[in-house]
């Protein structure tokens, strides 16, 4: 790995993180995660009946290949949070946790103030702790202060395939502030949107409905792939200026019988 995503000093080979919901069946799952490269897997807790565990989407995949970051999904206070993710370490799921705490049932943003108080109570007991957060670059701030893994700010709201709705400008600056990697998680619809991502300096992406819900998941998920490649590679080769004027690709300067 010559360009590795080091997380809580993990590396990894891929840049791009996937989800788990919303796929037409457990196979389609299944082919499509290992079509996008993907280690590192997020696993809604609020969908698993963590008191009385049977087949769940846990049974599906073999969690020896990826890394299982259990997500509270569905959880509407900092307190439900907190206990999903004391649940998730009891049952040996991991000591990993993305941190969502979404009370508005319509748009599903994030609660700024729960989600603080959450991840300060997981960084306290020793999570590693993934915050799923509005692009706000002063609570990015605090989050990585605080002792968070990474930052995960939105691009739109979850599964409207917006792409960056909340605008670049915000994410940019979490990425020039941030010393701990940013995720864009949330929003994403098309590869396009996932390089651009990679392009102005995120580390990573996280993609769930527009892989699942594509007409056909397994080859999106391999576009997005490509998508997180491209961009990333982008970024390390260093793009050009933005100019106010043209400037000829083939210069006259030197050329004989050219005007000066």
């Amino acid at each position: 790995m010559t360009d590795p995503l080091v997380i809580a000093g993990k590396p990894f080979r891929s840049r791009l993180m996937v989800g788990t919901g919303k796929y037409p069946d457990p196979d389609t799952m299944r082919r499509a995660i290992e079509a996008s490269g993907a280690e590192i897997v997020t696993v809604a807790l609020r969908r698993i009946d963590l008191d009385a565990p049977k087949r769940s989407i846990l049974d599906e995949l073999d969690w020896s290949r990826y890394q299982i970051l259990p997500n509270t999904a569905g959880c509407r206070t900092a307190e439900e949070a907190v206990r999903v993710a004391r649940l998730a370490r009891a049952m040996g799921l991991s000591d990993w946790i993305k941190v969502e705490v979404v009370p508005d049932p319509k748009y599903l943003l994030p609660d700024p103030i729960g989600t603080y108080e959450a991840c300060k109570a997981l960084v306290d007991e020793g999570f590693v702790v993934l915050p799923y957060i509005p692009a706000d670059p002063e609570l990015a701030k605090r989050l990585e202060a605080m002792g968070c893994a990474t930052v995960m700010p939105l691009a739109a709201p979850i599964g409207t395939g917006q792409g960056f709705a909340v605008g670049l400008e915000p994410i940019r600056i979490i990425v020039e502030q941030a010393q701990v990697p940013v995720v864009v998680d949330a929003g994403l619809g098309a590869p396009s949107e996932a390089a651009l991502a990679l392009e102005i300096g995120c580390d990573a992406v996280l993609v769930n409905t527009a892989i699942a819900k594509a007409q056909d998941p397994v080859l999106m998920a391999e576009a997005f792939r490509l998508g997180v490649e491209a961009g990333r590679t982008a970024y390390r080769a260093g793009r050009i200026p933005k100019l106010p004027y043209a400037s000829a690709s083939s210069p006259l300067e030197g050329v004989v019988g050219s005007n000066p």
